[in-house]
């Protein structure tokens, strides 16, 4: 007779598979995916340690742990992100969502008037995160949500419907403000900022993440330029301009935004004391 294995025995093997193929976090990595296998959160699983488990259950779990330590990230093989506190829906369409692109939306949150009619441009939307979590805080946040792939904004819409804010978001096939029409309070992006000659280097992960998400041109600033060129033309007074950034690009990006005629507000720190969004007024 075949032996059953257990929650607990499952959970330290994958953990040390993972751990052998170079996983940051190979434990959680392991508990994250038994669960999404499961259907149970991370305190369900060390509730049933010692439950075994079916072979179907053991065998789509070893399909999930094999593709993990051939480095597919953990959200694609999920198909979910958590962002802002709400589940986004993920594909390697769309860059998946990081919690320090939630500082751009505490950013936007900041600097509108609460309860108070405003429109805003998220530009790159990828999978909707910063606009879906705009309009999830306030009926009054309009969002134009702009993306060049087509897939992405497939994804992003299927997310809007999820949230059921795809009354505050609409969506345009864009490439950064070319189909786009209007003014607005905000302006904001998560653009590419790596710089080409650093795409190679990145984690496995990365390399599975659309290229077009992260490369940045030659020096990661391409993108900072063509928005902060072309926004004025598209800004209320006042206004906002609200960039994520690399950690070493604040600088850069802040000259970028003064030389367009900008005024430089602040640049915001991250969880980790790194540079993370640069925050600019247009009056």
């Amino acid at each position: 007779m075949t032996k059953q294995h257990t929650i607990g025995e499952l959970i330290n093997l994958s953990a040390g598979y993972l751990e052998e193929k170079g996983c940051s976090s190979p434990r959680l990595d392991a508990e994250v995916l038994l669960g999404h296998v499961l259907g149970l959160d991370r305190l369900a699983l060390y509730l049933n340690f010692d439950k075994p488990l079916s072979a179907q259950e053991v065998e789509q779990y070893r399909n999930l742990i094999g593709r993990r330590g051939r480095r597919t990230p953990v959200a694609y093989l999920t198909g979910e992100r958590e962002f802002y506190s709400l589940p986004l829906q993920v594909t390697p369409a769309v860059l998946i969502p990081r919690p320090e692109t939630e500082l751009v939306v505490d950013k936007v949150l900041e600097l509108i008037e609460p309860e108070t009619p405003v429109q805003i441009l998220d530009l790159g939307t990828g999978s909707g995160a910063i606009a879906l979590a705009l309009a999830c805080q306030d009926p009054n946040i309009l969002v134009t949500a702009t993306d060049l792939s087509l897939d992405a904004l497939s994804v992003a819409k299927q997310n809007a419907l999820r949230l059921e804010v795809d009354n505050q978001v609409s969506f345009v096939h864009s490439d950064l403000f070319q189909n786009v029409q209007g003014k607005y309070g905000v302006i904001c992006s998560n653009p590419p900022y790596i710089p080409q000659s650093e795409l190679a280097g990145l984690a496995p992960e990365l390399g599975i993440e659309p290229a077009m998400a992260l490369d940045g041109g030659s020096d990661g600033l391409e993108f900072y330029r063509r928005i902060l060129n072309q926004a004025a033309s598209f800004m209320e007074e006042p206004g906002f301009v609200v960039l994520e950034i690399g950690w070493d690009q604040a600088a850069a990006v802040r000259t970028l935004g003064e030389q367009a005629g900008f005024r430089w507000l602040e640049t915001v720190v991250d969880y980790g004391g790194q540079d993370r969004v640069v925050v600019f007024q247009w009056s």
